[in-house]
């Protein structure tokens, strides 16, 4: 396994493989890898030759009162997990060569970065776009892997893609979870233990609504509603949203019908965590 942090020669290396016809399968992460990084990992082993990671703590997707500066950076564990999965190349890219001096050109996804988690993160999706479209020209990839649990996140990313032509393949992998439900996630480390019991009425909370749609109910604003009661029944939680969706455009849903993603995000104490369910009615 090979590190690198300077982006020309990443790209040089790469393309020697491109042009052999080998290809690239990429895993762009912010570190702290987690059993769902690895099953992204995993899942680009099985479809390409060459496996390339990054990892990048991109300071443009932060909020000024978000924590960028205490973000986990197990930087050894994390390459000694990528050795052990049989990723070829790690890149580490520092600040100064991703956003170099100057640096004045951002990608915005207009319609569906100012929904949901972008409506209460100004300005985060557009890091996000920035940094995937400024990773996707660096590493060149033929596919990258994203998870499910960032659905709004793919669904950008996928958009940003379709729309600027990238040669590249999204591929979203399912949101990998914790034995008891909760869904993986870089976050979950500042979770005391009382705390991450509570952070379980996420899931249940999704797994409410799949019973009550199950059950015959259509309506959203009493899915929502049910929904609701159940996570305040923590003291610890405080809900950022609870939406119903089209998840083709995030538009929210009055009536179930077709295809549907229920998404929330509620904080824990002061950890915002978020998950989804994306289903279909028959």
């Amino acid at each position: 396994m090979k590190t690198v942090k300077n982006p020309e020669t990443i790209s040089k290396s790469l393309k020697k493989f491109k042009l052999k016809g080998k290809s690239i399968g990429f895993v762009p992460t912010m570190g702290a890898l987690h059993a769902g990084h690895l099953s992204l990992i995993r899942e680009a082993a099985k479809e390409n030759k060459i496996i390339v990671v990054s990892i990048f703590v991109n300071p443009t997707q932060f909020g000024p009162q978000e924590d960028l500066k205490s973000y986990p950076r197990p930087i050894k564990k994390d390459l000694l997990l990528c050795q052990k999965e049989g990723v070829e190349y790690v890149f580490l890219p520092q600040v100064k060569d991703i956003y170099p001096r100057g640096f004045s050109t951002y990608v915005n996804v207009e319609g569906l970065s100012d929904l949901l988690c972008g409506k209460a993160r100004p300005g985060h999706f557009r890091g996000v776009a920035t940094v995937v479209t400024k990773l996707f020209n660096i590493i060149q990839p033929d596919t990258a892997y994203f998870g499910q649990k960032d659905a709004q996140q793919a669904m950008i990313i996928q958009r940003m893609a379709k729309d600027l032509n990238m040669p590249v393949k999204i591929k979203v992998i399912a949101t990998a979870r914790e034995k008891d439900g909760l869904a993986l996630s870089s976050r979950n480390v500042y979770l005391s233990k009382n705390e991450r019991k509570d952070a379980l009425v996420l899931s249940k909370a999704l797994n409410l609504a799949k019973i009550l749609i199950k059950g015959g109910a259509k309506d959203t604003g009493r899915i929502i509603s049910r929904m609701k009661q159940l996570i305040i029944s923590k003291k610890s939680a405080k809900i950022n949203y609870i939406a119903v969706v089209d998840p083709m455009n995030l538009k929210p849903l009055k009536k179930i019908s077709g295809d549907y993603l229920i998404a929330l995000a509620v904080s824990i104490g002061k950890i915002r965590l978020i998950d989804n369910f994306q289903g279909r009615l028959y």
